[in-house]
C-alpha cells in the first residue's frame, strides 16, 4: 500500500462540520463524530499540489469547464463505469443537492407528487417539500438484513399526479449497488407512467460490486433520465463545491439549465475544476487503494461486532463507507439508545430516524476513518450495549 489511509489526523477547530458542529447538532462536544459523509482522510496529494499550484498563481476569477474538463467526466464514466457520453450532455453545478433541488422545480409543478425510495438520504425528501411538491414514499423491504425495492408498491403509488422518480444510487443509507434487472424494472414503470427519474449517483465510485449508471443501460432509459454527480465524496473534496448533472435528452438538459441559472447555481468554485481535473487523470490508483481500506474496515466492524456477541446488527453495504446499524436487538426505546449512545458511549451517529420513519431503530455510522480511530468507536459502542 503506497498510501497511508492510517494516519491520525486532528479535526477539532479546522471549520468542519463533521468536528466543530457537535454542540450544535448533538448538544455536546466532547463525542467521537462518525456522523457527516467526509472521510477523515487526507485529499490525494497529487490533488493537494494541483491546488497549490493554482494558489500559488494567485489568480482567483471566475473558472469555466474547459474541454479537459469535460473530456476528463467521459473518460472517467467510460473507464469506471462503461458509459459512453457527450459533452453536450453535461451540465456543471456548484452541487449535487442544489442540482437535485433544481431539478424538482423544473421538472414538476407545485403540488405534484415525487417519489423517493425511504428509508434515503434525508435532503432528497426535504427539497421536495421546500419546492412544495407532494413527497410520496415508496419504502424498501428489508428481508433478513437485505434491501430491495418494493416496484408492487411503487404501482399503487403513482397518479396522473406524479412526475418524479427519484433514485438514490447507490443507496445512502443502506448501501444497495442496484442490480440492472432491478433498474430495468423500474425504469419500464416510471417510462411506461411519464415519469422522470432523477439518479443521484455520487456514491458510484466507492463500491465494492459492479455498479451500474441508471441512464448507461438502454438510449430510451437515457433519454428519461437526468443523472446527479460529483468527485466530492470520492475524493474526498465535497467542500470545493463541484458536481455535475448528466442527460442524453436536450430538451430535459435545457429545462435544468434554465431553472440553474435562475438560481445562481453554475458557478464552480475555482478550486472545484482543479481538484476535478486532478482527481479524474491521476488519482485512480488512490481510490483503488481507498477501496480496500473501506472494505477492510467494514469487514473488521462485521467480525468485531460478531466476536463480542453484540446485539448490534450490521446491515452490510455493496457500497458507501456509511454502515447501517440496527439497534433493535439492543434497547426497544429509541430515544434511550440515542441518549445512552451520546452520553455513555459519546459517539455521534446520523439517527435513522432523519432517512425516514423506516429507519427508526438504525443508526448510521461513518467508517471512513483510520482503523485505531474505528475500533476505539467501536469498542465505546459495544461496552454499552
Amino acid at each position: 500500500m503506497i498510501y497511508n489511509f492510517d494516519e491520525l489526523i486532528d479535526r477539532k477547530n479546522t471549520s468542519c462540520v463533521k468536528y466543530d458542529a457537535l454542540k450544535k447538532y448533538f448538544g455536546y462536544e466532547d463525542l467521537q463524530p462518525l456522523w457527516v459523509a467526509d472521510m477523515d482522510f487526507k485529499t490525494p496529494d497529487v490533488i493537494i499540489n494541483a491546488m497549490k499550484e493554482k494558489a500559488e498563481a494567485g489568480l482567483f476569477g471566475y473558472p469555466i469547464a474547459t474541454e479537459k474538463t469535460y473530456n476528463l467526466v467521459k473518460s472517467w464514466m467510460k473507464k469506471r463505469h462503461n458509459w459512453d457520453i457527450d459533452t453536450s450532455w453535461i451540465n456543471f453545478v456548484n452541487g449535487v443537492v442544489p442540482a437535485y433541488s433544481a431539478a424538482v422545480e423544473a421538472f414538476s409543478e407545485e403540488g405534484d407528487e415525487i417519489i423517493v425510495q425511504t428509508p434515503v438520504y434525508f435532503p432528497l425528501f426535504k427539497h421536495i417539500k421546500s419546492n412544495n411538491r407532494k413527497l410520496v414514499k415508496n419504502p424498501l423491504i428489508e428481508e433478513n438484513g437485505y434491501y430491495r425495492m418494493d416496484l408492487e408498491d411503487l404501482k399503487s403509488k403513482i397518479s396522473s399526479k406524479t412526475k418524479i422518480f427519484v433514485l438514490c444510487s447507490p443507496h445512502n443509507p443502506v448501501g444497495r449497488v442496484w442490480d440492472k434487472e432491478e433498474l430495468e424494472e423500474l425504469a419500464k414503470i416510471c417510462i411506461e407512467n411519464n415519469i422522470l427519474m432523477i439518479s443521484d449517483e455520487i456514491h458510484a465510485d466507492i463500491v465494492f460490486k459492479k455498479f451500474i449508471p441508471l441512464a448507461s443501460i438502454s438510449e430510451e432509459i437515457a433519454n428519461n433520465t437526468l443523472t446527479l454527480n460529483s468527485p466530492g465524496k470520492t475524493f474526498n473534496t465535497a467542500g470545493l463545491n463541484c458536481a455535475y448533472a448528466i442527460c442524453k435528452n436536450e430538451n430535459l438538459m435545457n429545462r435544468f439549465k434554465n431553472v440553474v441559472e435562475k438560481r445562481g447555481i453554475s458557478s464552480v468554485n475555482v478550486f472545484g475544476f482543479v481538484a476535478l481535473e486532478a482527481a479524474y487523470e491521476y488519482s485512480e490508483d488512490w481510490l483503488e487503494e481507498l477501496l480496500v481500506y473501506l472494505k477492510n474496515n467494514i469487514l473488521f466492524t462485521k467480525n468485531y461486532l460478531e466476536k463480542n456477541n453484540s446485539k448490534i446488527d450490521l446491515i452490510e453495504p455493496e457500497s458507501t463507507y456509511l454502515l447501517w446499524l440496527s439497534f433493535k436487538n439492543t434497547i426497544s426505546d429509541y430515544n434511550k439508545v440515542k441518549q445512552k449512545l451520546l452520553e455513555e458511549s459519546k459517539v455521534a451517529l446520523n439517527e435513522g430516524s432523519s432517512f425516514g420513519l423506516e429507519g427508526k431503530g438504525y443508526f448510521r455510522l461513518n467508517c471512513a476513518l483510520p482503523k485505531e480511530s474505528l475500533e476505539k468507536a467501536l469498542c465505546k459502542i459495544v461496552t454499552k450495549f
